[in-house]
């Protein structure tokens, strides 16, 4: 707490104790709990380990165990953008390796986890594994698997992995014939399975095939398998079995809005469960990802979405009601239960992401852990730096409105003089069909506090507004996102709370296409930074990955049909346009925006005398995991803008 009266100084130009060295050194990464036997897991990424992901149990009063040991990281590339990576059954933990990409068992406190499946040979990418569960009556593991073995786009299909080999063979087939596939799901008594699937174009937001098959005594599906929800113009997200077997529970969109519906096995039909114009499912981007669970055989516990903040809800399915519990938290994820037990990542503006214990008798919840203490170090007072957030809704083009989050400056020790606004950072989420985060984050404070405005775009497009929200961006990606993007920094504008002439642009991937269109397209933003971003889409539609290679189709048009279309959507192709400093930040091993993209971006705007950074970075693929390589990408885009954007001084 600062005990001299605050200095004045120009906007962008204030000291901070909130600097990328302490990001780094304090802040994980934690995702997906597990509920197991009464025991809590969770994975941690660890940048300050070369992003090293670890599962963690909880430590029940005493200090929490690493159940992972070195060297291994809890990983898969399944779809590149992995999850799913692991589970824990009985105290045995199942596992993906990313070294090599083998599933491993690791038995109760064990230290040398086994190989189930074989090495990857030669040059082929071998097997890669994903969203598991255990067959405990056959004693196998089923889940998806991707094959990179025999060259060219690799097949995908759900497999069981017999638990009692020892390594050598990478699974029988239970389920092929589809591009994609995910959430394989075992009825409680062994005899059917749920899965879901979709084809090329479609992604999984966009349109997703529900299954269910019988079983026979060996386990292979037995029949044709039956379709119970979905098609290629309905997203199905996170179905699950109810604790009798008698329904299935799944999320569809079939409204416009994701909602939570339920299959009845003696009626063949599906009902509604409290319809309502809120989100209960996301954009499954990465597998295992959890919006709801049973919590008992009449009751699951959820979390929802309502113009872009989340809450926590207890759903009784005999009566159809909605409790909503009052919780500090305005983000949830990979949600658990056990009884009276509700295990989730949650975070808030002010909370950073956390392993939270909620208990439903009491509705009191308890912090296992943070995925950053700064906030408990009372010497340090970053408390006092953090920006609150405001949500803001704005008008756009042909008279629709767009949504964001707006963090005005705050720093107790300085204040801006009276005839200046400060800069403003636009930034703009990934995705594209993804949504900016209420939960605390320091990299939007780094800059807060050093006097940067910021304003994270939930552009027409972003998820937790309804489909037909999702649907604006369809063929329309780099006009509609840029549209909202502009329209959200002139809002501001309009309310006096920004300085127009030092405006700047930044994104990842999707994110960073958004950046290169804006500054290409619009005479708006005075620079910008594109992370991993796309520079030249009909390039992407060629040469990217199989989970996205025809997500283009939805997002500009067929290609190469329409080639012209993507050829005028491309920043690279009007590179004339772009005069304003632009920095850029890349993985060399970035299998889904490849460095040619960036270095091609990079190579035509020094050709033509614009002021460019680049710095790649070794070992790193889409998003850069290495705590070294975080900090040097936020001080280098500071430094950027302080020298030739904002003219002021630097401030690390």
């Amino acid at each position: 707490m600062p005990t001299t009266a605050p200095k004045t100084a120009s906007y962008g130009a204030w000291k901070s104790p909130i600097t990328s060295d302490l990001i780094v050194a304090q802040a994980i990464t934690l995702s997906e709990v597990r509920l197991d036997d009464g025991a809590i897991y969770w994975l941690e990424g660890r940048p300050q380990e070369r992003g090293r992901s670890v599962v963690v149990r909880a430590g029940g009063g005493g200090a929490d165990v690493d159940v992972t040991p070195v060297p291994f990281n809890v990983r898969t590339r399944v779809h590149e953008y992995g999850g799913g990576a692991w589970f824990v059954d009985k105290g045995v933990l199942y596992f993906s390796n990313f070294a090599d990409g083998r599933l491993y068992r690791l038995e109760a406190g064990g230290v040398e986890p086994q190989p189930l499946t074989p090495e990857p040979s030669g040059q082929s990418g071998g097997w890669r594994f994903a969203d598991g569960i255990i067959d405990g009556s056959r004693n196998r593991w089923i889940g998806v698997r991707e094959d990179h073995t025999a060259g060219g786009e690799p097949v995908n299909a759900i497999v069981a992995v017999d638990l009692a080999g020892r390594g050598g063979e990478p699974g029988n087939i239970l389920v092929g014939g589809h591009d994609f596939f995910s959430s394989p799901r075992l009825s409680p008594d062994g005899h059917r399975l749920i899965w879901l699937a979709w084809d090329h174009p479609n992604m999984p937001w966009n349109g997703t095939t529900l299954y269910l098959a019988e079983l026979d005594d060996a386990g292979a599906v037995s029949g044709e398998p039956e379709i119970i929800a979905g098609g290629p113009d309905e997203s199905i997200f996170q179905p699950e079995w109810s604790p009798d077997g008698n329904a299935v529970l799944f999320v569809s969109d079939r409204s416009d809005w994701w909602n939570l519906y339920r299959f009845e096995l003696a009626t063949l039909a599906s009902r509604p469960i409290l319809p309502m114009a809120v989100e209960f499912g996301a954009p499954q981007w990465v597998f295992g990802m959890s919006t709801y669970a049973f919590a008992g055989p009449d009751r699951i516990v959820c979390t929802y979405s309502e113009a872009g903040l989340w809450r926590l809800g207890v759903v009784d399915l005999a009566a159809d009601t909605l409790r909503t519990l009052e919780t500090p938290f305005t983000q949830f994820a990979s949600v658990r239960a056990d009884g009276e037990r509700v295990v989730a990542i949650a975070g808030a503006p002010s909370l950073p992401a956390s392993v939270v214990e909620f208990d439903l008798r009491t509705s009191r919840h308890r912090i296992l852990k943070k995925a950053t203490d700064i906030l408990d170090q009372t010497d340090l007072g970053i408390a006092d730096y953090l920006s609150s957030v405001e949500a803001v809704e704005f008008p756009t083009t042909g008279g629709n409105t767009a949504f964001g989050l707006y963090y005005g400056p705050r720093n107790p020790d300085y204040k801006g003089p009276a005839s200046e606004k400060p800069p403003l950072l636009v930034k703009v989420h990934g995705g594209p069909t993804s949504a900016a985060s209420s939960t605390l984050n320091l990299g939007i404070h780094y800059w807060t506090s050093r006097g940067i405005a910021v304003l994270d775009v939930n552009y027409g497009g972003s998820t937790g507004f309804g489909r037909a929200y999702r649907d604006r961006l369809r063929r329309n990606w780099g006009v509609v996102d840029v549209d909202d993007c502009v329209n959200g920094g002139r809002f501001l504008i309009e309310r006096g709370l920004v300085d127009p002439k030092r405006m700047v642009i930044t994104g990842g991937s999707a994110g960073g296409y958004t950046t290169l269109a804006a500054l290409a397209f619009r005479d708006f933003f005075q620079g910008g930074a594109s992370h991993y971003g796309v520079s030249d889409a009909a390039a992407l539609a060629r040469d990217t990955h199989k989970f996205e290679s025809r997500y283009m189709d939805w997002l500009i048009g067929a290609y190469p049909e329409e080639e012209e279309l993507y050829r005028e959507r491309s920043p690279l192709f009007h590179a004339e346009r772009l005069s304003k400093p632009v920095i850029f930040f890349q993985g060399d091993e970035d299998a889904v925006v490849p460095p040619n993209q960036t270095e091609a971006m990079v190579d035509a705007l020094r050709s033509r005398g614009t002021p460019v950074g680049y710095l790649l970075f070794s070992g790193e693929q889409h998003g850069f995991r290495q705590a070294a390589n975080i900090k040097r990408t936020l001080d280098a885009e500071l430094y950027f803008y302080a020298i030739e954007v904002f003219g002021t001084g630097l401030t690390f």
